[in-house]
């Protein structure tokens, strides 16, 4: 088997694409969101992404329905809430694979985990077999869109092992490899089922490698879903070998996705900064951080003529606001300005 050699072209929408994406994620990095609206956003980041990724696939849970199961932390009933959380499970742990190449072994683990107790008996298991990728059309017919071109487990592996190494050499911007990356695992489909979801996670693993903050600011899926065809389309548009056509919608979609993560941030931000203004008696806490570099609770209760307890509470409420910071615990601690 040839060494695996993607072709495209770089024209200008893509390039344009590369250079945006670059700009508007330097610019939600750049906002510095306070640590409980990171964790807020993150959070519905993952139950978005765990909706989608598993409609696209034909999962019938609506959005409430799948939040209130993962943020229920109601036990799955069924095959369709089990993939559901199986798919939430997997992306919570994702940022702790980052420090693993990404091979065949953590492909295989990764479906592994997202089949379990949906099909367990191809979970994990690369298929030894031909298959057809098909969609029914408006009239109900089955239209084939995609035959993978490997039938037999030994040349699948072959085939992934050649994208595998690929994968660790490219010195490409990272949207340019997730993208490469994402098309050429679908069209090899090494798994019986499961092939979609288990490429948006690989995909997404990329992306946090590349030092992209996926989930914690932003996901892909949501472009996916404003027209799941347009995204079955454009991707099998690169079947016959080139893949500009596909890098150039991926890369749309990046940008598209950061635009929103943005715009989200920023009203989050303001939102937050409104209902989170220090009251008048927290402002002249703030203001005794002019003549100490660090302030415990005794010092507040000593200048306010408050107790222990009301000075800590105070301390803490300018914590939570994100306008100071805590330093060590119990009786030792202490506070200094962000």
């Amino acid at each position: 088997m040839d060494m695996f050699a993607p072709e495209y072209t770089l024209t200008n929408k893509l390039l344009k694409n590369l250079t945006e994406i670059e700009r508007l994620y330097g610019q939600i990095e750049a906002l510095r969101l306070p640590k409980e609206l990171q964790l807020n956003l993150e959070r519905n980041n993952q139950v978005q992404s765990a909706y989608i990724s598993n409609s696209i696939e034909g999962n019938p849970l609506s959005l409430p329905e799948v939040t209130n199961l993962l943020l229920g932390d109601r036990v799955p009933v069924n095959r369709d809430e089990k993939e559901v959380r199986n798919y939430f499970e997997i992306l919570k742990e994702l940022s702790n694979w980052t420090g693993r190449e990404v091979t065949l072994e953590v492909m295989v683990e990764i479906h592994k985990k997202l089949m379990a107790g949906v099909k367990d008996g191809i979970a994990g298991v690369i298929r030894d077999s031909a298959v057809v990728i098909g969609a029914r059309d408006v009239m109900g017919r089955v239209r084939i869109q995609h035959e993978p071109p490997y039938h037999q487990r030994g040349e699948i592996r072959s085939a992934i092992n050649e994208l595998f190494e690929w994968l660790s050499r490219a010195d490409i911007p990272v949207p340019l490899k997730g993208g490469i990356w994402h098309h050429q695992f679908v069209y090899i489909h090494p798994f019986g089922d499961g092939n979609g979801r288990a490429c948006r996670l690989l995909t997404a693993l990329i992306f946090l490698k590349g030092n992209y903050q996926i989930n914690k600011y932003f996901v892909l899926d949501d472009y996916y879903d404003i027209d799941r065809s347009m995204y079955s389309e454009k991707l099998h548009t690169a079947d016959n070998g080139d893949k500009t056509v596909w890098l150039e919608y991926f890369t749309d979609g990046v940008k598209y996705s950061l635009q929103g993560a943005l715009g989200k941030a920023k009203n989050s931000l303001s939102t937050l900064t409104v209902s989170n203004q220090p009251t008048p008696r927290e402002k002249e806490v703030l203001g005794i951080f002019n003549e100490y570099s660090e302030v415990n609770s005794a010092i507040v209760a000593k200048l306010f003529s408050v107790t222990r307890q009301q000075a800590h509470k105070l301390l803490q409420s300018l914590v939570e606001q994100g306008l100071v910071e805590k330093h060590g615990s119990t009786k030792s601690s202490y506070y200094r300005l962000k």
